[in-house]
């Protein structure tokens, strides 16, 4: 069933579509700010075109928000959660997990695309299984997956995942087959969680998108709706 206020198809004239919320430098000022092809996007929370549709469902397990964008055959599912860096670091990391169903007949190609907060670039970690073997030079810049708590817990994957040190990775999805890719980022913000007597949750809003046969699936998540997967 379409939703009509959800997903746009961009057909701007420009090329290019910023999701930044300002034009204040900040300490990122040398990374592009985050963009996706205006043509070729699909937009989840806006209008929706004749060959897109767009939901909201719940896992039935525990309940958290699963955003959806379906197009030609194509559906491509969002989570995001977050942790903190750890028990002696502050700071908060970011957990994009996506899962692209192929219904079609051909294979289809995923590339990473990008990730932002409050319109503050959120570059992906280079991440691993594990860190260990490695020289000790190298350790203190890869992040052990099996350390973080988003992923000893279920909530992502760590079959599939995009890396800082391989960004330019290319994942095939097989035709009538699904797959589930994780990448995760430490949130740029100073300040990105706040905590009253009701809990804690993240603030602003949360953007990341994902290329998938050169078509941008990009997903708006409210601060609100971001999941704690961390212990």
């Amino acid at each position: 069933m379409k939703r009509t206020p959800l997903v746009a198809l961009a057909v701007f004239a420009f090329t290019l579509i910023t999701f930044a919320q300002d034009d204040i430098p900040t300490f990122q000022d040398d990374i592009p700010t985050f963009k996706v092809e205006a043509k070729s996007a699909l937009v989840w929370d806006k209008a929706v075109p004749e060959n897109a549709t767009s939901s909201i469902v719940w896992d039935p397990l525990t309940g958290n928000e699963i955003h959806k964008l379906s197009s030609a055959g194509i559906e491509v599912s969002s989570r995001v959660g977050y942790e903190r860096v750890s028990s002696s670091e502050s700071g908060e990391l970011l957990n994009y997990t996506t899962t692209i169903a192929n219904n079609t007949d051909s294979d289809l190609a995923v590339r990473y695309g990008g990730a932002s907060a409050d319109g503050h670039v959120a570059m992906p970690l280079w991440v691993a299984l594990t860190n260990k073997g490695l020289h000790k030079r190298d350790r203190r810049n890869v992040w052990d997956l099996s350390r973080m708590h988003c992923f000893k817990s279920g909530f992502a994957s760590r079959e599939n995942f995009f890396s800082e040190h391989a960004l330019s990775k290319t994942f095939t999805v097989r035709a009538q087959t699904a797959m589930t890719i994780s990448s995760v980022s430490k949130d740029p913000r100073r300040y990105s969680v706040r905590c009253s007597l009701d809990g804690c949750h993240v603030i602003g809003t949360i953007r990341f998108y994902i290329s998938v046969n050169r078509k941008d699936y990009v997903f708006v998540w409210p601060g609100r709706s971001v999941v704690y997967c961390g212990e």
